[in-house]
């Protein structure tokens, strides 16, 4: 399924009826409810509310299962785009700072310590660039919480529009002034490539992006200041 910035994956508090899953359910639930809570009724893995794009179901047991499996065992390769608003220190590379998990202001977060924290790989490339803006091809190698985000924003370069990481700060975790509504994070899960359930080999899936990182691959790439 290709999921809309802004819709939450899965139902939960404040999000009973308007989930991902509910519309997956209006469309597919006899097949889904067999899955039963056990196999969260075939979601095999979620998105933040705010990022756009691929997100898979199992619709049998056997489809759950092997896609889950994929997923454990790093099989699955992720490919997303991002806009930033900054250059990354090069046009392609890999950030592996450690991340941690930390609850700040009741929110969990990520960050990147100076000292410990679990390891993490992102590996970006740069595709694009007009008028002050860079669009990244982003793989995030292991999963962990808000790993892009934080790794962007650790490099210099945070996603645009993301309120909670930015360059050299801690994680902002105030609320919005009541009646604003957030700025759009310019954050999409692009393509998913995975063994087939069945055997048959590798399948990939792709969510088409947003009209603006359309429009920005589109264009003749103008090319970046040497400065940052």
């Amino acid at each position: 399924m290709a999921k809309p910035a802004g819709v939450v994956t899965q139902p939960g508090k404040g999000h009973e009826r308007d989930a991902l899953l509910n519309g997956a359910f209006a469309v597919d639930g006899e097949t889904l409810g067999s899955l039963g809570a056990d196999r969260d009724w075939g979601l095999v893995h979620r998105l933040d509310r705010d990022v756009s794009g691929v997100v898979l179901l199992g619709r049998t047991a056997a489809a759950y299962d092997g896609l889950r499996s994929a997923f454990a065992d790093r099989l699955v390769t992720k490919r997303y785009l991002a806009i930033v608003g900054k250059a990354p220190p090069s046009p392609q590379g890999t950030c592996s700072r450690p991340i941690r998990e930390e609850i700040r202001n009741h929110v969990k977060v990520a960050t990147c310590p100076v000292r410990g924290g679990e390891p993490a790989e992102t590996r970006w490339r740069t595709l694009a660039c007009h008028d002050g803006v860079w669009l990244l091809e982003v793989e995030p190698v292991t999963g962990r919480l808000h790993q892009i985000r934080v790794h962007l924003a650790a490099m210099g370069c945070p996603v645009v529009g993301d309120r909670m990481y930015r360059a050299d700060q801690p994680p902002n975790t105030s609320p919005l002034p009541p009646g604003r509504a957030p700025d759009p994070l310019r954050l999409h899960a692009w393509r998913l490539t995975f063994p087939h359930p069945s055997g048959t080999g590798p399948m990939t899936i792709e969510a088409p992006p947003p009209t603006v990182m359309t429009a920005m691959l589109a264009a003749p790439t103008r090319r970046a200041p040497s400065d940052r």
